[in-house]
């Protein structure tokens, strides 16, 4: 079965499986206790912090640990501006138009709180409008969240200038940025320097659902958005999940080790996938999305034209091609067309993904755009 959906979600990195099992079945102490099975799990928490840290640029005391990347972006955005307006430093908050809707959503919250909100805008490749995010800033601005790489159509955004005009024209502000693409295909260490708040999510590396993470550089100040017993340093209350932590710190570790031999890879098959569709059917047929130079290697996300891609992902369902639908237009990623909305599909490969599996792909995904396409009359012919 053709997965292409690695964007959604990813299979299981087998050194993640290795490092959760004796987590999962006989050490299963609390690391919050006193005594040695207590103990042990604090040791491995300890130590994933380390890798989770070494990984992402970070010191070890900077990794606070959550329950996924969703949780991250929640505690960063909303814990930042809030500690800001308890000491009275603004009420400004700033992010962009394509964000995921952990970001747009905490967002709404903030401005439902009486927040200032800005969402800016971005081109037609989806590269955030650096005029606009200028003019948007100013020295009662507490938060600025720019994703790293967006969750659609994959373009990478230009977080060096956006710290820089984050630092000249909000300098109380903290940068904030969604890591969870990202993390899988780019150096984050390099790629998030200029970010005092980074969040990652495991499952979308190869490690298990329900685990991420959140870098809290030195001097960020938050407030928690869960209250209890005061693990992570009193920014993330709950019981660690011990086997997930672990988990993840080994898929990053495996993902950051592997990243020079698989990128390249994957890139090819994204590359053979986009050019095996569009090589299927006639110009005009198919249109890719995003900015092809600024694009996560794995990501193809491409339009039918006429084509509705509700329509067209269950064709794909049924004949065993895994994907996800991809409204651009919705996420403000490229020009506001309704009909080209309606119309995308996000096709995203892995380190897993075979050429036979592309191919297999290819061949479903046009038969199923020929058969749309021949419904609303207008079939096109191959090339």
């Amino acid at each position: 079965m053709p997965y292409l959906d690695h964007a959604a979600t990813t299979p299981l990195r087998p050194e993640a499986l290795e490092a959760m099992l004796p987590f999962l079945q006989g050490s299963f102490g609390n690391p919050s206790g006193q005594h040695a099975a207590a103990r042990a799990a604090k040791t491995a928490i300890e130590e994933a912090r380390e890798q989770v840290a070494a990984a992402l640029g970070a010191k070890p005391a900077e990794i606070v640990f959550t329950g996924g990347g969703t949780e991250a972006d929640n505690l960063a955005i909303k814990g930042a501006a809030r500690s800001a307006r308890d000491r009275g430093s603004g009420d400004g908050v700033v992010t962009t138009a394509i964000e995921h809707h952990a970001v747009l959503h905490s967002c709404d919250r903030l401005a439902r709180d009486g927040f200032r909100v800005t969402k800016v805008g971005v081109d037609a490749g989806g590269v955030v409008d650096l005029d606009a995010l200028a003019a948007a800033l100013d020295d009662r601005t507490t938060v600025v969240s720019v994703m790293l790489a967006n969750n659609e159509v994959g373009t990478v955004q230009p977080l060096a200038a956006v710290a820089a005009l984050v630092a000249e024209r909000a300098p109380r502000a903290v940068f904030h940025t969604d890591a969870v693409q990202a993390a899988a295909w780019l150096d984050v260490a390099a790629g998030a320097a200029g970010a005092a708040l980074i969040a990652v999510s495991a499952h979308k590396f190869g490690g298990p659902k329900g685990v991420g993470a959140l870098v809290v550089r030195q001097g960020a100040r938050l407030v928690p958005v869960i209250d209890g017993g005061g693990q992570e340093r009193d920014l993330r209350s709950g019981t660690h999940n011990v086997a997930g932590i672990v988990g993840m710190a080994a898929a990053l570790t495996a993902t950051v080790a592997r990243r020079g031999e698989e990128v390249p890879r994957v890139a090819a098959r994204r590359d053979r996938l986009a050019a095996g569709v569009a090589g299927r059917l006639p110009d005009g047929a198919v249109r890719s999305n995003g900015d092809p130079a600024r694009k996560l290697v794995n990501n193809c996300h491409l339009a039918f034209p006429g084509v509705e891609a509700e329509a067209l992902l269950l064709l794909l369902d049924r004949d065993g091609v895994c994907a996800s639908a991809g409204s651009s237009c919705a996420s403000g990623a490229i020009e506001p067309s309704v009909d080209l909305a309606r119309s995308s599909v996000r096709l995203t490969v892995g380190w897993p993904t075979t050429e036979a599996e592309v191919d297999e792909a290819v061949a479903v995904i046009t038969a199923g755009v020929e058969r749309l396409a021949g419904r609303a009359g207008r079939v096109p012919a191959r090339g």
